[in-house]
C-alpha cells in the first residue's frame, strides 16, 4: 500500500488564528461539561473533526501533522482503510462475546504467538483483560504473584505503566501518585539505565547500563538490601512517558538475566513501544532479551481499546476466572488488532519504521550540535525525543522552553507530546505510516521553533 494515499496531502495547512473559533467553542463546551482530569487539549488546543492517516483536520478545517498519533494508539493512522473495512464486516456479524471464543478472537491469539520474540514464539499462552493498558499490567500482578506465591515488585525509574492502583504503584512519576498513597505494598524502585542522566555518575551509556545493571543484581543478593525476593520485576525495554530513554542493548539483556538468576519473572511492558514503534516489532529485540511476560495494549488494537498478556506456557498456573472483565476481548477490537499484524506483515513496516527513524534521528542531531538547549536527541523508530535544557554543561532541564517549542509547533501545525522526569522532553509518536515527505516537514518545524525559542532568549 502506498502511504501517500493515506493522510491529507496538503497537511501542514492553517487558516486562521489557533485555536479557531469552532474550536473554542467545543473546547469551551468541553470546559464546562468534563472533569478537570482532561489534559490534552489544554497543551494542543484543539477540536478534531476528523483523522487522516498521519494527519488531523480541527472542527475550523485547519490540517495538522499528527506526531503523537493517540500517545501511540494510533500505530496505523487515524481511519486506515484496511483495518475499517475488517471492522465492518465483523460488526455486521456480532458485537460482544465476553470470552466465548470466535474465529476472529482465535486468529488474533495465532498471530500474537507468532510474532513474540524468543522461546514465546509459538510457547505462550495469551489473556485478554480490561481494555486499557493499565489492566494488562494488572494482569502481569496478578499472574506473577499466583506463580510466586510473593508479593513485593520492583519497578524502574522513570516508569509509566498506568493509572489503575497497581499500575500507578509501579509507576514512578510523583505528580501522577501524590495524592493517592498508600497504593499496593513494598514496590521498590530502582535506576533506570538513562545515560544522559545516570544515576552512578557514570561517563558511558555502556558504564551506565553496567552499573545500573549492577545495582539491581545488588538489590535481588544482599540480605540486608531491605527489598524481600519480589514476586516480579517489570520494566519498559525503552521507556516512553519518562522521556524516550534508549538504554544501552546491554542493560535489557542483563536484567533478564539477572531476574532469571534470582528466580524472579520478568514483565517487559511493550504498550507503547511494541509492534513495530521502535522499528522491531518488539523493542526487547534490540537487547535480544525475552521475558517471561510481556504486557500489550495501545497499537494491539489497531485504535480500538484492547490490552493482553502474554507469557510462557508453562506459567499458566492461574485459575478459572483469576482475572475477568466485561470487556475482556471486543470483537471489534480483535478484528482491528488481527488486520493492523496482517497490515504490519505484508507492508515489512518493521524495516520502514527503522529505516526512517534513522534517518530523522540523524537529520535532529544536526541541532543537537548546534543548539544551546537541545541537551539529547534520543529514539529508536519513530519513538523520538529531544530533552530540552538551560545549559548542556550543567543539563538543568527547562519545561518551560519545551512547553513553547511544542506551543511553537503546534501554531505551525504539528502536533506532539512533552514527556520526561522534569517534562522537559519533546516527544514524537507518529502513525507509523507517516510518509518521508510529511516526516521530514514536522522535523523541519520542530527544528524552526527550537531556534525562534532560543533565539527569543538570547
Amino acid at each position: 500500500m502506498k502511504f501517500d494515499e493515506l493522510s491529507f496531502s496538503e497537511a501542514p495547512l492553517i487558516k486562521n488564528e489557533l485555536p479557531g473559533i469552532k474550536s473554542r467553542e467545543i473546547l469551551s463546551l468541553q470546559e464546562k461539561l468534563e472533569g478537570s482530569p482532561v489534559s490534552y487539549p489544554k497543551g494542543s488546543p484543539i477540536a478534531i473533526k476528523q483523522g487522516f492517516g498521519a494527519t488531523i483536520k480541527d472542527a475550523d478545517d485547519n490540517i495538522f501533522i499528527d506526531f503523537f498519533g493517540g500517545a501511540g494508539v494510533l500505530a496505523l493512522g487515524h481511519c486506515n482503510s484496511y483495518i475499517d473495512e475488517k471492522v465492518r464486516e465483523v460488526q455486521k456479524k456480532i458485537t460482544h462475546t465476553l470470552d466465548f471464543p470466535t474465529r476472529v478472537r482465535i486468529d488474533l491469539v495465532e498471530k500474537i504467538q507468532e510474532i513474540l520474540p524468543g522461546n514465546l514464539k509459538n510457547n505462550s499462552k495469551v489473556i485478554f483483560g480490561g481494555p486499557t493498558g493499565s489492566d494488562a499490567v494488572e494482569s502481569a500482578i496478578k499472574l506473577s504473584k499466583t506463580i510466586t506465591k510473593r508479593h513485593g515488585i520492583i519497578a524502574f525509574e522513570g516508569a509509566y505503566h498506568g493509572m489503575t492502583s497497581g499500575a500507578l504503584a509501579l509507576t514512578s512519576g510523583k505528580f501522577w501518585k501524590k495524592n493517592y498513597m498508600p497504593l499496593i505494598p513494598e514496590v521498590h524502585f530502582v535506576p533506570y539505565a538513562y545515560s544522559y542522566r545516570c544515576p552512578f555518575r557514570s561517563k558511558t551509556a555502556v558504564e551506565c547500563a553496567e552499573a545500573s545493571a549492577n545495582y539491581y543484581e545488588h538489590v535481588l543478593e544482599d540480605p540486608h538490601s531491605g527489598v524481600v525476593d519480589p514476586a516480579m520485576t517489570i520494566i519498559e525495554p525503552i521507556q516512553g512517558e519518562g522521556g524516550s530513554i534508549v538504554p544501552h542493548e546491554s542493560f535489557i539483556r542483563r536484567i533478564a538475566e539477572i531476574s532469571n538468576k534470582y528466580e524472579v519473572p520478568i514483565v517487559f511492558d511493550e504498550i507503547q513501544a511494541g509492534f513495530c514503534r521502535t522499528g522491531k516489532f518488539f523493542s526487547s529485540e534490540h537487547s535480544n532479551a525475552t521475558p517471561d511476560i510481556m504486557t500489550l495494549s495501545k497499537a494491539l488494537g489497531g485504535g480500538f481499546p484492547l490490552s493482553a498478556i502474554a507469557y510462557r506456557q508453562d506459567l499458566d498456573v492461574w485459575s478459572k476466572a483469576a482475572h475477568i472483565g466485561t470487556f475482556r476481548g471486543n470483537v471489534s477490537a480483535m478484528a482491528a488488532g488481527s488486520a493492523s499484524i496482517d497490515f504490519m506483515l505484508k507492508n515489512k513496516l518493521a524495516n520502514y519504521v527503522e529505516e526512517l527513524g534513522e534517518y530523522l534521528l540523524n537529520k535532529l542531531k544536526t541541532i543537537e550540535k548546534s543548539s544551546s538547549i537541545v541537551g539529547e536527541v534520543r529514539g529508536k523508530g519513530l519513538m523520538l525525543g529531544i530533552e530540552i535544557v538551560y545549559d548542556k554543561d550543567t543539563k538543568k532541564p527547562s519545561p518551560e522552553l519545551c512547553s513553547k517549542i511544542r506551543d511553537e509547533m503546534f501554531q505551525r501545525g504539528v502536533i506532539i507530546e512533552i514527556g520526561g522526569h522534569y517534562d522537559n522532553v519533546l516527544r514524537f509518536l507518529p502513525p507509523l505510516i507517516i510518509t518521508r515527505k510529511l516526516a521530514e516537514t514536522g522535523i523541519e518545524i520542530c527544528i524552526e521553533s527550537i531556534e525562534k525559542v532560543e533565539n527569543s532568549i538570547k
